[in-house]
């Protein structure tokens, strides 16, 4: 019995949650919080992939991997293929979240250390939010940009100070991986309103299969590869990862809104340092758990403005 994209969308739908009660407010940071937290991941498993797999073999890899998990579920339950309006949307998504995120800051990670790349990207969450509000043309107050300026600030003078005041060409990759992502983050979001959450990802997978398969076809012949335990875990990880964290993360973007789910990452720099010491033994600068502390408190401000709006 094939299943029906309004079929799937009726549930949520059905819940007696109103736009903005305190439970569909709450399950949806709830579920946005959990796709940040797998998001954290990431830059320490990219690291793991590196020690085995060269970087464009680590972006090829994962995304194809994604690809075949993604069109396994998607021909298991017989999804329907999206009209033709939301392709422009899903490339987007693939495009910026598949192919050009993972690469980008792969390539940044070969001379920036985890952590320093984790407070670089904490500027998403303002670079995703003014995207969706160009996109879609909401609004948020005033105390809402401002909090989430004061984050952006934050992380940009954690950044210079890193450098002597001026940016290395580690930042300039972060940067534009974080502008092609909140595009991605942003489109995805706005189609999760329309399709579910793990339908959206999962048709970005698949459409830009050929780009990634092709991709790691031509790096594994190329690029030395040394297989251990930690490379292994490191790809496999950011193959499930790039299908299954998506799936809580978008599904959090069409309860609360794509602005107001964003500034939920504004958490992930800490959680990055978290992982980076724990897992990578890396030595933290001084300055990072600060400037972590301080974006996260801006969360806060965020999510109390909104909440008035």
């Amino acid at each position: 019995m094939k299943v029906h994209n309004s079929a799937i969308i009726s549930r949520p739908v059905a819940l007696a949650e109103s736009a903005g009660s305190p439970v569909r407010t709450g399950r949806g940071l709830a579920l946005a919080g959990s796709g940040v937290g797998l998001f954290s991941l990431s830059f320490a498993a990219t690291e793991w992939s590196l020690r085995g797999f060269g970087p464009w073999s680590t972006v090829g890899l994962r995304g194809a991997l994604a690809a075949l998990i993604a069109a396994v579920c998607l021909a298991a339950w017989r999804v329907r293929l999206p009209e033709r309006r939301h392709w422009a949307g899903l490339l987007t998504v693939g495009l910026g979240c598949v192919v050009g995120f993972p690469a980008l800051t792969t390539l940044a990670l070969r001379s920036a250390t985890t952590a320093h790349s984790a407070v670089v990207i904490g500027l998403m969450p303002l670079a995703t939010s003014c995207y969706s509000a160009v996109r879609t043309r909401s609004r948020q107050p005033r105390a809402f940009w401002l909090a989430a300026v004061a984050g952006a600030v934050v992380v940009a003078a954690f950044t210079l100070l890193q450098h002597g005041g001026a940016p290395s060409s580690a930042d300039l990759y972060l940067f534009a991986a974080l502008l092609v992502c909140s595009a991605g983050y942003a489109e995805g979001g706005r189609l999760a309103r329309e399709l579910p959450g793990w339908q959206v990802i999962a048709w970005a997978l698949v459409a830009v299969l050929p780009v990634t398969a092709t991709m790691a076809f031509l790096a594994l012949g190329s690029e030395p590869v040394h297989l251990g335990p930690q490379a292994l875990t490191g790809v496999l990880f950011l193959g499930a990862s790039q299908f299954v964290s998506y799936i809580p993360w978008y599904r959090g973007m069409a309860l609360i809104g794509v602005q107001r789910a964003a500034q939920v990452q504004l958490a992930q720099p800490l959680l990055n340092l978290l992982w980076a010491a724990l897992l990578l033994h890396e030595a933290i600068p001084a300055a990072a758990p600060v400037a972590a502390l301080l974006v996260l408190a801006c969360i806060a401000a965020t999510q109390r403005a909104a909440h008035r709006n």
